[in-house]
């Protein structure tokens, strides 16, 4: 089932709500969509778990405001989007961009509905390198990507595609794949690739108190696995999942492994707070 979220005045995110159960929300990257989650939201359903995709603003169906584009905005998003479905119990994941997003909203609203956090290949607690810094991308590489999108979008998302995988992947995955990051609006695009180039997290690790799995490539590219080591040390308690096989993206490199890993953290706190199947 699919509706629209009204999370600021004349601003709607699309929202997939498919299955019943304990609630497993799940924030996309960029520049895709909730649909690079099929893997997973075709599976979790059948193991007592409602799967709630959200498109972020300007990305997938969701609107396209000119603004917005901020990791507080976005996270603000997130707490309208739990607030409005009045969803308890929650379980979120964030991939990429969305794990920066879901860290963020846990700092900001105080983790507020969320028992249980999954960041996979998350691009946290900086993207970008800083002097003080020496995880991530340098600043020079993601300038050249902003300069990309104005130039030669399509160019940039399979530019950006060869790199996501560390697997074999069909052409008609490839295809379907860059397909979801071209249904995206071009501004949001730029936008939160210039959020991502600028935004730090480090001072939200320590706001972060439900247990916490880290799901993350060894031979990634985009978000280097020092990275996940980085948050892996920030988030107190926190479980850190190294995935050898895969590159960015973890969830379709090694699905077999992420849909095993993700439903024993999943059901571990399931089977401990009592919860049953619906």
């Amino acid at each position: 089932m699919g509706y629209y979220v009204t999370v600021e005045k004349d601003v709607n995110v699309y929202v997939e709500d498919v299955g019943a159960g304990t609630p497993v929300v799940f924030i996309h990257g960029w520049p895709v969509n909730h649909h690079m989650f099929e893997y997973q939201t075709s599976q979790l359903p059948k193991h007592g778990y409602r799967t709630i995709g959200i498109d972020l603003r300007g990305f997938g169906k969701s609107d396209r405001p000119w603004h917005g584009y901020s990791y507080d905005r976005m996270a603000d998003d997130i707490h309208e989007v739990l607030e409005s479905l009045q969803l308890n119990n929650v379980r979120l994941i964030g991939f990429s961009m969305g794990g920066a997003i879901a860290i963020r909203y846990m700092a900001r609203h105080a983790g507020k509905r969320v028992s249980q956090l999954v960041l996979a290949g998350a691009a946290a607690p900086a993207f970008t390198q800083r002097p003080d810094f020496p995880h991530g991308l340098p600043k020079a590489e993601i300038d050249d990507l902003l300069e990309q999108v104005d130039k030669d979008r399509p160019q940039l998302l399979s530019d950006f595609g060869n790199i996501f995988f560390a697997q074999p992947i069909s052409d008609s995955f490839r295809n379907w794949f860059q397909m979801l990051g071209l249904e995206a609006d071009s501004h949001a695009t730029y936008e939160t690739l210039k959020s991502l180039r600028d935004e730090d997290l480090r001072d939200d690790l320590s706001k972060i108190y439900v247990p916490t799995a880290i799901f993350h490539g060894k031979q990634d590219k985009i978000t280097p696995f020092s990275l996940a080591t980085v948050m892996n040390e920030g988030i107190e308690g926190s479980h850190l999942v190294p995935f050898v096989q895969s590159g960015h993206g973890s969830f379709y490199d090694e699905r077999e492994k992420f849909n095993k890993e993700l439903l024993s953290f999943l059901d571990s706190l399931k089977y401990f707070t009592g919860e049953k199947e619906e």
